[in-house]
């Protein structure tokens, strides 16, 4: 009789243990299903909280409360990985003007490219690996999805798509380059990085450029156009004059000259 009040003892004490345990897991979805409803973002990370001191459950539970705390990281497009200081992405028509303007006498390499692009993603790893090996060069970049207008305005057709500048000399080339044509580019770099100094201030964008950005509404400034420096007429005739002699004296006297020919005359006959 004690073996068997023993036994019927540990089977109710199982049974009530794994009813307890069911029961646990099942508040505890619930409390979780209550936290969702609680969610909020914070940043970059997701606090899921739930309600303190209140009853999720019956009976002798309690009170169970949940706190979740999800990381949501951010995926890294393929334009901004491996990015070094001498690399930004432009914003704005005034911020390349600017960017030109401020660099001086350095290299700038304006990097045309849009997110769709297979050649301009198949690129980028080795324009960072140029950008790296040239810290003294600019690599500024411009998304064409976003900036459609300005890239117009500067004859951007063709992807990818690079515009070399430096100091006072303005703009040096410009083309388009993929992996195959990979040598135009080293070549335009070598050719244009060459060591020099230009005392004259930065020329940045041509002036058609500017022009062109301020009609389709990306620029705003006040242009006043140079003024156009006189060319001289060498066919007009009034504007030639014959350079006087100071050793003999100009006579404007028609009559002075017939007087010479006529003693000339009679010396002659004479």
């Amino acid at each position: 009789m004690a073996v068997e009040a023993l036994g019927k003892g540990m089977c109710l004490s199982c049974n009530t243990r794994r009813d307890a345990s069911l029961e646990l897991r099942r508040c505890s979805s619930s409390a979780i299903e209550l936290g969702r409803s609680w969610s909020r973002f914070l940043g970059r990370r997701l606090v899921v909280g739930s309600t303190r001191g209140k009853p999720l459950g019956s009976g002798n539970l309690g009170f169970i409360s949940a706190q979740m705390s999800l990381s949501v990281r951010k995926s890294v497009k393929w334009w901004e990985k491996f990015l070094h200081p001498n690399m930004k992405v432009i914003d704005s028509a005034q911020d390349l003007v600017d960017t030109l303007s401020e660099a001086g006498d350095k290299l700038v390499i304006v990097d045309f490219f849009s997110p769709g692009c297979g050649g301009c993603r198949a690129l980028h790893p080795k324009i960072c690996q140029f950008a790296e090996m040239n810290p003294n060069v600019l690599f500024p970049q411009i998304n064409h999805e976003q900036h459609k207008s300005m890239c117009y305005s500067l004859n951007v057709h063709v992807l990818p798509f690079f515009k070399f500048y430096r100091g006072a000399e303005g703009r040096l080339c410009s083309f388009s380059c993929t992996n195959a044509t990979i040598k135009k580019f080293k070549d335009a770099l070598a050719k244009h990085n060459a060591d020099r100094c230009s005392l004259s201030p930065a020329k940045g964008l041509e002036e058609s450029e500017l022009m062109a950005l301020a009609a389709n509404g990306d620029l705003s400034f006040n242009y006043t156009p140079k003024a156009p420096v006189p060319v001289p007429n060498l066919h007009d005739a009034s504007s030639e004059k014959t350079p006087a002699n100071p050793m003999l004296p100009l006579h404007r006297n028609p009559w002075f000259f017939q007087d010479i020919e006529e003693k000339s005359l009679a010396t002659a006959q004479g």
